[in-house]
């Protein structure tokens, strides 16, 4: 008997390991087909641009060099485009997150009039909107052109974030809690500041990361709205990025030049990518813990 038990033990330690070996194999191959691109991006960023194309370049640089970054930051407008992507990216955020928070924890409440009514609108904005010359007219009719608020106000609340939060304050923070601190005289804004915003801390960290990628990476509205003196950084490195093409298309008529400008507007392309996305990847690190817990405890629970 004891032997029998030794053999299913040892059976089913064997199926373990076994599982755990094709599990780590498994998320090895997913983390490679994900990670890579975004490795070579940044391979391709240093590697001599003929040499990419030929596919010489696999795992390391090929032809080292920094030509690409020195053209992307000999721009001058460089500094200001960083300068108001942090402007916007903050005070977009902080926007952001409180107008989500301000509809999410009203509509998470059962007892709310209209409750039902009001989360329909908002879904239903969802799906239909009046498109882009309407709502330039309105941001032109109240004086928002030229002004970085016309980034935030138009899409001030982002739904489909709101019923993340709101799903989250709904399932996860305790009813009987939030029960004792009305029957203790506690406001509706006290429970809100008190009791669901701390207890919501990584549903924030959700709704600041989804949050601070969307207004770092919009260079539409900005260009649509803003001057070029309050360009952000990616609509910068656009317009780098047309310059130097457009250069290059006008050498194509000089001898020999044309090759070298085709060359350099292939570096900033993949030098663009980096720049524009290594403050996000560097960020993200730091809330991915409660980013992971808070959107699988804010998802729809049936």
């Amino acid at each position: 008997m004891a032997s029998t038990t030794k053999a299913v033990k040892r059976t089913k330690g064997l199926s373990d390991k076994t599982s755990d070996v094709i599990l780590v194999v498994f998320c090895s191959i997913i983390l490679l087909i994900i990670a890579y691109p975004l490795y070579y991006v940044l391979v391709a960023s240093v590697s001599n641009p003929y040499d990419v194309y030929a596919g010489k370049t696999f795992l390391l640089p090929s032809g080292f060099t920094l030509d690409g970054y020195k053209a992307v930051f000999a721009d001058s407008s460089i500094v200001s485009g960083y300068l108001n992507s942090i402007k916007y990216t903050v005070v977009g955020t902080l926007f952001s997150v409180a107008m989500i928070y301000l509809v999410a924890f009203p509509l998470s409440q059962h007892d709310m009039p209209g409750r039902t009514a009001i989360s329909i609108f908002f879904i239903i904005t969802m799906y239909f909107g009046g498109g882009l010359i309407p709502t330039y007219l309105v941001v032109k009719d109240t004086g928002l052109l030229g002004n970085m608020w016309s980034l935030f106000l138009p899409g001030g609340v982002a739904v489909g974030n709101m019923i993340i939060a709101r799903n989250y304050i709904e399932n996860s923070i305790p009813k009987e809690l939030m029960e004792a601190a009305e029957i203790d005289g506690a406001s509706k804004l006290r429970l809100f500041w008190n009791i669901v915003i701390p207890l919501s801390r990584p549903i924030l960290a959700v709704m600041v990361v989804f949050s601070m990628v969307a207004y770092w990476n919009d260079w539409f509205t900005a260009m649509i709205y803003l001057s070029s003196d309050q360009a952000p950084l990616p609509l910068v490195l656009r317009t780098i990025l047309i310059k130097s093409s457009a250069s290059a298309a006008q050498a194509s008529t000089i001898s020999g030049g044309y090759a070298e400008l085709n060359k350099l507007t292939e570096m900033i392309k993949f030098s663009s990518i980096v720049v524009a996305a290594a403050p996000m990847l560097i960020f993200y690190p730091f809330v991915q813990k409660y980013f992971e817990s808070g959107f699988m405890a804010g998802a729809v629970k049936g």
